[in-house]
Formats: C-alpha cells, structure tokens, sequence
C-alpha cells in the first residue's frame, strides 16, 4: 500500500513542480511561437500523415509530410517575403520623394467627378474640404509606407533568422507527428479537469486551427492572389505589396479587402477611369461575397461559433499586441475563454452560486 502523504510533503511537492513549471517554461518562451505554429499545422497536415503510415514507417510518413509543408508553405512564403521586401522598400521611397499630400490635392481638384460631387454636397450645405481629405490621405498613406519599410527592412537583415526558425519549425513538427499522440495523453493526466472537458478544449483548439489556417488563411490566400493581378491588370503599382496587405485584411471579417479595394475604386473615379473603378468595385463584391458564402463555408463548415465582432476585435488586438502573429493568437485566446467559460457554466456556476454544495 502507497504511504499516506502529509498535507506538508503535498504543499512542497506541489512548489517544486510549479517551480520547474516555470522554469521549463522560461527556457521555452524563446520557441513559443515555433511550437504554437508546428502545433496548427499538425493538426492541418496529421491526416495526411496518417494516411501515409498505413504504407511506411513513421519517421518516412512524418519525413514525407514535412518535405510537402516545406513545398506548398516554405518555398511559396520565402519568395513572397522576399519580393514583398522590395515593394515595400520600394513604396516607402516612392512615398517619401515626393510630396504626396500635394499630388493628392492636385489629383482631387482637377478631378471633374469630385467637383461634381462637391458642388452637390453644397447646395445640401455640407462643405467637403479638398486639403482635409488629401492630407488624411497622405497621412494614411504615409503609416503604411513606414509601417512596411521598417518590416520589411527587418525582414531582409534578418533572412537567415527567418531560416533558422522554419528549420526549428519542421523539426519540430517531425516529432509532434509522429508522438502527437503521446504528447495528447501526457497532458491529459497531468491536468486535473475530467476527460470529457479536456477533450472539449483539444477539439476546439483543432476546430479553431482549421478555421484559422484552412478557413481564413486560404481564402486570405486566394482573395490577396486575385488582388495582387487586378493591380498588376490596371498597372498600379506594387502588386505583390498591395496583394499582401489584401491576404491580411481578409482575416477581418468586418472590413475585409475592401479596406484596399474601395479606395482604389475611388482613386480611379477621380482619375477618370470610370470602367476600371467600376470593374475594381464589382470586382471586390463578387470576390468577397463568393469567399465569405461559398468557400470558406465549405472549408470550415459551422463548428467554429464566435461572433463575428469578436472575431474582428480578437484579430485587431491579437495584431496590437503580438504583431502579424496576433492573427493566430488573438482567436486562439478568445476561443481558449469561450471554451473555458462555457465548462464553468455547465460544471461549476451551481457550485459558485451556492445552489449546489461541492461534492466531497
């Protein structure tokens, strides 16, 4: 028979284990994104990893699998990171020599629509301030410029990091494919929760990965693809650039492209190219209303239910926080919450309440 433990061996056990929790923590915080990332794209590539072992080996199905993220993940992003440093070099030179404020300007007064537009907002007797609009613009346009060059700058001196990390990242998943498994039920004994809630949270963290990298991340993919060409189309400048903001902003569920494609519209209005400003505006309706009512539905189909302004606010604070990572950690923590939230309402809110008395 197991000796019976002291109140007091319990309470320093337990201070050791939070100690070397934490400790085994610091020494990982330097790799936390690396394994939040292989953990999402585990969960996205394991059952194409599962099929491959019903024929081979699982170091050769987990070596195979790794060789096609490197493909259709690694080779794609490096050469987007790459061109995308130079365009964003490239705008903010562009930005800073010239005078943006005033072409703005120049480019709204002898607009012939504009003036059209202005005198029918006088006789309403609302005064529509050209240098007010073309200085916002110029301020808007100017954030951008800065906020890509100083990314991008960081980007490009530190390719070999960028290396590093990915190499990191692969090996990484190597192992948690091929003991993902036996990482599950590790963490599923050490945690005190029941069986039937911790496997709740795991589903939804997968549900939420799908989401994330199949739902928003694909369609982010095709609608900043379909974008980029329209601009190289039109010759506007900047396509790899423009196509990349459009991937991003195509995880906001509120505002979406047409953050990008609106005033590109508008700009083409007041430049007098009616046709392409009416095509850009039909263009995004179709693009956006086909992504957000056909595909991503068919991808993610209905597990994941968050709202969609808590989608929004997670993105945008996930962004304000943790940087382009925020896109993946902000929905991540929200749905980590929600779950959580729901358990205690389900499980514990009666013990709290004092409607129910704990169980002994």
């Amino acid at each position: 028979m197991p000796e019976k433990t002291s109140p007091l061996i319990l309470k320093y056990f337990l201070l050791l284990f939070v100690i070397s929790i934490l400790l085994v923590g610091r020494l990982l915080w330097p790799f936390v994104s690396i394994i939040i990332l292989s953990l999402l794209l585990v969960s996205i590539f394991r059952p194409i990893y599962k099929f491959m072992t019903r024929h081979m080996s699982d170091h050769f199905a987990s070596l195979l699998t790794c060789v096609l993220i490197i493909l259709l993940v690694f080779i794609p992003l490096s050469y987007f990171v790459i061109e995308l440093s130079k365009e964003g070099i490239a705008y903010f030179n562009f930005i800073k020599g010239i005078n943006f404020a005033v072409k703005t300007r120049e480019l709204i007064q002898n607009s012939t629509i504009f003036g059209k537009f202005q005198g029918l907002l006088d006789g309403y007797g609302i005064a529509l301030q050209t240098e007010d609009i073309s200085n916002n613009l110029a301020t808007f346009a100017r954030t951008i410029g800065v906020f890509f060059y100083n990314k991008m700058s960081a980007w490009a001196a530190n390719i070999i990091h960028f290396i590093i990390n990915f190499s990191l990242m692969i090996l990484t998943i190597f192992f948690l494919l091929i003991d993902y498994n036996r990482l599950v039920d590790f963490i599923m004994r050490l945690s005190p929760l029941p069986e039937a809630q911790e496997k709740q949270l795991i589903k939804k963290f997968q549900e939420i990965a799908q989401a994330i990298l199949l739902g928003n991340g694909i369609c982010g993919v095709i609608q900043g693809v379909l974008g980029g060409l329209l601009f190289t189309y039109f010759q506007l400048g900047s396509p790899v650039l423009w196509g990349g903001v459009m991937a991003v902003m195509a995880f906001l569920p509120i505002v979406g492209i047409g953050a990008i494609l609106l005033p590109t519209a508008l700009i083409l209005l007041l430049k007098g190219s009616i046709g392409k400003a009416i095509f850009t505006a039909i263009f995004y309706f179709v693009l956006s209303m086909s992504i957000e009512y056909l595909l991503k539905p068919k991808l993610v189909g209905h597990q994941v239910k968050m709202h969609t302004l808590l989608v929004f606010l997670s993105i945008i604070g996930g962004l304000s926080v943790f940087g382009v990572l925020g896109i993946v950690y902000g929905p991540l923590i929200v749905t980590a919450f929600l779950t959580l939230a729901d358990i205690y309402l389900k499980n514990y809110a009666q013990y709290i309440n004092g409607s129910k008395s704990i169980p002994e």
